[in-house]
């Protein structure tokens, strides 16, 4: 079934797939073993579902653009941070593993990340906070349909904000814009313009 998944990806930009059934995890971890030579995908679990993501240019460009610019924006605010990129969390008593597109500690490292950040082009969204509460993750961003939603951690479920509250500076309007830009180099000029006033 796996192997008929990964066939109907192929030559598509991204693909989003759940597994039909029911898993525990140690069938989930010999479904992420054997994947584990298959690449472009990623997997994730939640209470006995597995989902499969294939990753496509798009996406990945996307995410690269996000966190270019997130990074120069800490160390132009002299900002202590500790990229982790996609690590995976996970853990079996949590009933979740999964790998944020981009994660940092800031300040100093902790128990889990303060912020991660998600694209969503054809899949996940928002549905993808439980996987976050279930490790407290304070901070997740989504980018979606070329926006960017800020999800804040409050008594143990996330809330919509206006603003990063680790960042309360940053003009998430500009951010957006400035990921849009397709010359990197234009975006970076626009990006420091625009938090340098």
């Amino acid at each position: 079934m796996i192997a008929e998944l990964l066939e109907k990806t192929r030559g598509v930009e991204e693909q989003y797939f759940i597994l039909p059934g029911y898993y525990n995890w140690q069938q989930f971890k010999a479904i992420q073993a054997l994947m584990d030579e298959v690449g472009g995908v990623r997997l994730s679990y939640l209470d006995g579902c597995v989902e499969f993501m294939t990753l496509g240019e798009n996406h990945e460009m996307l995410k690269k653009a996000i966190a270019i610019l997130v990074e120069i924006y800490f160390f132009e605010m002299d900002i202590n941070f500790i990229p982790v990129g996609s690590a995976t969390r996970e853990d079996e008593n949590k009933g979740a593993s999964f790998e944020p597109d981009e994660s940092y500690y800031i300040g100093e490292k902790k128990e889990h990340p303060d912020l991660a950040i998600e694209v969503a082009i054809t899949s996940g969204g928002t549905r993808k906070l439980e996987k976050y509460r279930r490790f407290q993750i304070a901070e997740v961003w989504f980018w979606q349909n070329n926006q960017l939603a800020v999800y804040r951690l409050r008594e143990d479920n996330y809330e919509q904000v206006d603003r990063s509250e680790f960042l309360p500076e940053l003009d998430l309007e500009l951010l957006v814009r400035c990921v849009l830009i397709p010359s990197r180099l234009e975006a970076r000029k626009e990006f420091l313009n625009g938090i340098r006033q």
